[in-house]
């Protein structure tokens, strides 16, 4: 990656057995918006629900894909059940060269809507993410989880994540 965009992964639709992952657009914000419009879910991801507005001004900067000095490279998909169409919540990605190494490392995470959770689509939404990121020469995986988060503790550590003893803003490192 190394500052320019030759040789970056690029996003692309993936699939599961019941989920669709579509790349991140701005037009995504109308429709996410009611589903991440929940102070409980904000209780663990931090933050507080965004309007359609926010979203929208947010999903702008994210479909760029890349830092500005381009040493990261962002992947954002939203997270939708084949069944019925319906978004369910985004998974992402930012992915960059490890230090003193030129693998590539992923700091991944995943946002169910709270109407949805408890059905295993965060679970299925990451490993199908994680799954295609080592397809395409990442070697580490990396997720920040709140200690308290039981659903996001189960969901790293099913995908294959194991805690470390590195604190980040009150997280845990889980990595791979």
């Amino acid at each position: 990656m190394s500052g320019s965009a030759e040789g970056w992964i690029e996003i692309r639709a993936l699939r599961s057995g019941r989920l669709d992952l579509e790349p991140l657009r701005r037009s995504h914000a109308t429709e996410m918006a009611p589903l991440l419009d929940d102070p409980g879910l904000h209780t663990f991801i931090g933050g507080e629900p965004a309007s359609a507005e926010e979203l929208d001004s947010r999903y702008a900067r994210q479909i760029v894909g890349h830092s500005a000095d381009g040493s990261e490279r962002w992947l954002n998909w939203v997270v939708r059940r084949r069944d019925s169409g319906q978004a369910v919540g985004t998974v992402q990605a930012t992915v960059r060269e490890q230090d003193g190494d030129r693998g590539l490392v992923a700091e991944v995470a995943w946002v169910i809507g709270t109407s949805q959770q408890g059905r295993g689509y965060a679970q299925e939404a990451a490993q199908t993410m994680l799954d295609w990121l080592q397809r395409q020469g990442v070697e580490r995986a990396i997720a920040h989880v709140s200690p308290g988060h039981a659903a996001s503790i189960a969901v790293a550590g099913a995908i294959g994540l194991a805690p470390t003893e590195v604190l980040v803003d009150g997280e845990v490192r889980w990595q791979a």
